[in-house]
C-alpha cells in the first residue's frame, strides 16, 4: 500500500505452565518467558509501530510483594525500548551480584518481570493521543489480588456511547469514554460481583477471609464474567486479560473479525494475532496452532487448566479479508498463497489494458507489501507466455529452425525494479502535505528500463484507498521515466465504505472510490440520488442499529465498477504529466476466489458483520453531506 493506513493492533500472551525453576534447568536462564515475549512482539511489529506495552503477573506471591509489572513506550522503536528498560535492571544485578541471576526464587521475589503470565501489545494510534497513558495494557488496580485486572486487545467497538451509559446504569462514574476504558470497567464490574458472590458464599460457611481468598481463586468463573461483560459489545475484537492472582483469557468477537491463534503444550500456552509468530518463536508445525473459535474465549486458570468456552453465540464468520491482502505478514502459509492468487486473478484485466502487447510493457510493483501478489501475477504472465510459445511452435511443426525457435522463446514478461525504496524511512507522518514530500524522497526510480513514448508501465499495488500519494507523488515519479501509459493495478477491490473494527478508515469523503461515484452522479445530473440517500440515511439512523440498512450502497448502484475505476483514474491523474493513466481494481468475485475463508468484505461491498457497522456507514454519509470532518462512532 503506497499510502499509509493505520490498522488494528497486535497482541501476544504467554503463560508458563511449569515452575520457573523448570525453565532455568532446561533452557539455562530464568528469562525464558520474557525472551519469548520479545520474539513474539518483534515478529508482529508490523501491527503497531506507534507504541508497545508489556505486563507480567507473578503467581502465588507473598503479601507485600509486587506481583504486577508493566512497561509501556512510545519511543521510535517502542518494542526495543520496553525490553531495554526491563533489561537495565538485570544488567544492574549482573554488575553487582551476578550469582543472583541464577537464583530463580530470588529473582521472582525481588526483580520485575520474572513471573508466569505475560501480556504484550503493539499499537497503531488510529484515534486519540499517541501518548504512553493511551497504550495497552491497561490496569485496574485493587488491594485484592482477585480484583486486579489487566486488559489489552486488538479491537474497536462501534457502540462505546451505549456501553458508557450501561456503566452509569450500573452505578459507576467513568472518567473516560474510550472503548478500552469502557471495556475494562465493564469486565471489572462483573469481576467485582463474581468475587463478592464467592466471598459471601464461603463467609456464610464460617471461613476466614484469608481462607476465602483461596476459594475465590479456584472458583471464580471467568466465562460467566465475560458473558455478562460482552453481552452488548458491537465490534471486532480479540480481547485479552489477566487477573491479579493469575487467571487469564483471550476472547474473540462472534463473527471472528479480528484474528487470534493459540498453541499449548505441557510447558506453555501462547496466543498471538498472527500464526507464523508462534511457529517461529516455538519452532512448531502449523497444524499444532489453532484459531480461537469466534464468540469463544480461551481461558487459562491460575492452576494451569486451559480450555475454550463459548461466551457469545457465533454468527456467520466474517473474518477480515484485509488481513490477507495487506495487514498480516505474508509468511503465513495460507496468506502467502492467497496473496499470490490475488495477483494471479488480475491477469485478464491487465492483458486487456495493455492490449496483449507484452513486448512493450514493463511490470513492477509498489510497495514491498505488494511483492507476493506481484509474484502471483508474474507467474500467471509466464504461464500465458508459455502457452503462446507452445502454440506457435506446434503451429510451425517440423519446419521450425533453431533461429525461429529462439525468437519465439524470447517472449516473456519484462519484470523490472522501477521504484526503489532506497532509505529506511517510516512514512508515518499523518499530514498529507508532509507525507507526500516524504514519499517523493523515499522512492527513487530506475532510469533506462522504460522505452520513452513506447512502453506501458504496469505497477501493482496491494490497495488504493485515498489515492493521495498516487496523485501527489507516485504517478509524478513514474512519469519521469517517459512511459506511454501508466497502469496502476490494485490487488484489492475498490474500497467504498468506512471501517469501524480497528482500521483508520472512518470517513466517507476519504475514499477515492466514493469521490468518483459522487463525481459521476454530478456529471450525469443525478444529484437527486445523493439527496435521496441523505434522506434515507437520516431515517435509518433514527432506528435501533439492529434494524438499520446501509443506505449508502445506492450511491454506487447506477455505475459499473469499470466506470468508477475510470473516473478514479481521471481524479488521480496529476496535472502536467504526459502519460495516460489507467487504474484497475480486483473484482469482488476474484477476491472471494483468492481468499475463500475470510468473508469480511464490508470495505468493498458494504455488508457489515455487526449492526454497529451499518449505523457507522449511515452516520458517516450524513457527516459527509453536512460537512462534519469527524469519525462516525
Amino acid at each position: 500500500m503506497s499510502e499509509l493506513i493505520k490498522h488494528e493492533c497486535g497482541i501476544a500472551m504467554l503463560r508458563l505452565l511449569k515452575p520457573l525453576e523448570y525453565y532455568y534447568a532446561k533452557y539455562g536462564n530464568a528469562f525464558y518467558g520474557l525472551n519469548k515475549m520479545y520474539l513474539m512482539m518483534e515478529k508482529q511489529h508490523n501491527r503497531g509501530q506507534d507504541g508497545a506495552g508489556l505486563a507480567c503477573i507473578k503467581i502465588d506471591t507473598e503479601p507485600g510483594m509486587r506481583y504486577i509489572d508493566r512497561k509501556r513506550s512510545v519511543a521510535n522503536q517502542p518494542i526495543h525500548d520496553v525490553f531495554q528498560q526491563i533489561q537495565s535492571e538485570y544488567k544492574r544485578i549482573q554488575r553487582q551480584n551476578p550469582e543472583l541471576l541464577s537464583d530463580v526464587n530470588w529473582l521472582k521475589t525481588n526483580a520485575h518481570f520474572t513471573g508466569e503470565v505475560f501480556l504484550g501489545h503493539l499499537r497503531y494510534g488510529t484515534y486519540g493521543k499517541n501518548s504512553e497513558e493511551n497504550l495497552h495494557p491497561f490496569i485496574r488496580y485493587n488491594n485484592w489480588k482477585t480484583r486486579n485486572l489487566v486488559v489489552a486487545g486488538n479491537f474497536n467497538l462501534t457502540n462505546v456511547d451505549e456501553l458508557f451509559d450501561n456503566l452509569i446504569e450500573l452505578g459507576q462514574h467513568p472518567i473516560e469514554t474510550s472503548d478500552t476504558i469502557t471495556v475494562m470497567e465493564k469486565i471489572g464490574h462483573f469481576l467485582d460481583e463474581e468475587v463478592e458472590l464467592v466471598f459471601r458464599r464461603h463467609k456464610d460457611m464460617g471461613l476466614t477471609k484469608k481462607e476465602i481468598t483461596d476459594h475465590i481463586i479456584s472458583e471464580i468463573d471467568i466465562g460467566k464474567i465475560l458473558r455478562r461483560s460482552a453481552k452488548n459489545w458491537d465490534g471486532g475484537y480479540a480481547m485479552a486479560g489477566m487477573i491479579g492472582h493469575g487467571d487469564a483469557f483471550v476472547m474473540r468477537d462472534p463473527a471472528g473479525i479480528r484474528p487470534a491463534y493459540y498453541f499449548q503444550d505441557d510447558e506453555v500456552v501462547v496466543v498471538t494475532s498472527e500464526r507464523p509468530v508462534i511457529q517461529t518463536a516455538f519452532n512448531i508445525s502449523i497444524d499444532r496452532i489453532k484459531p480461537i473459535t469466534p464468540g469463544h474465549a480461551l481461558i487459562i486458570k491460575e492452576n494451569g487448566k486451559v480450555w475454550e468456552e463459548k461466551i457469545l453465540e457465533p454468527v456467520q464468520p466474517k473474518s477480515c479479508s484485509f488481513e490477507k491482502i495487506y495487514f498480516s505478514r505474508g509468511t503465513d502459509a495460507d496468506i502467502y498463497q492467497e496473496r499470490k492468487k490475488l495477483g494471479k486473478y488480475l491477469l485478464n484485466q491487465v492483458l486487456q489494458s495493455v492490449n496483449w502487447d507484452l513486448e512493450n510493457t514493463v511490470f513492477s510493483y509498489i510497495p514491498n507489501t505488494a511483492s507476493v501478489a506481484f509474484r502471483g501475477l508474474v507467474e500467471e504472465l509466464s504461464n500465458y507466455c508459455n502457452r503462446i510459445k507452445a502454440e506457435k511452435i506446434a503451429g510451425m511443426g517440423t519446419l521450425l529452425t533453431t533461429e525461429q525457435t529462439l525468437e519465439i522463446l524470447k517472449l516473456r514478461p519484462r519484470i523490472e525494479e522501477v521504484a526503489v525504496k532506497d532509505v529506511k524511512m517510516r512514512t508515518f507522518i499523518t499530514q498529507d502535505s508532509d507525507r507526500d514530500d516524504l514519499v517523493a524522497h523515499v522512492y527513487d526510480i530506475t532510469y533506462g528500463v522504460v522505452k520513452r513514448g513506447i512502453d506501458t508501465l504496469v505497477i501493482l499495488d496491494d490497495s488504493i484507498v485515498r489515492g493521495t500519494t498516487l496523485k501527489q507523488s507516485i504517478l509524478k515519479i513514474l512519469d519521469r521515466l517517459g512511459p506511454k501509459k501508466i497502469v496502476v493495478v490494485s490487488s484489492a477491490p475498490q474500497i467504498r465504505y468506512p471501517d469501524c473494527y480497528g482500521i483508520d478508515m472512518a470517513k466517507m469523503g476519504d475514499f477515492i472510490a466514493f469521490q468518483a461515484a459522487i463525481a459521476l452522479l454530478n456529471e450525469n445530473k443525478m444529484e437527486s440520488v445523493i439527496n435521496s440517500v441523505y434522506i434515507k440515511a437520516l431515517e435509518e439512523i433514527k432506528k435501533p442499529k439492529e434494524l438499520q440498512v446501509n443506505a449508502v450502497r445506492d450511491i454506487y448502484e447506477p455505475f459499473t465498477p469499470e466506470q468508477i475505476s475510470a473516473k478514479i483514474a481521471q481524479l488521480l491523474k496529476p496535472k502536467n504529466i504526459v502519460a495516460e493513466v489507467e487504474i484497475i481494481y480486483q473484482t469482488i468475485e476474484n477476491l472471494h476466489l483468492a481468499v475463500p475463508n475470510d468473508k469480511g468484505d464490508w470495505y468493498f461491498t458494504g455488508h457489515y458483520p455487526t449492526p454497529g457497522g451499518t449505523r457507522v456507514v449511515n452516520q458517516s454519509f450524513i457527516n459527509y453531506i453536512e460537512g462534519k470532518n469527524i469519525r462516525a462512532y
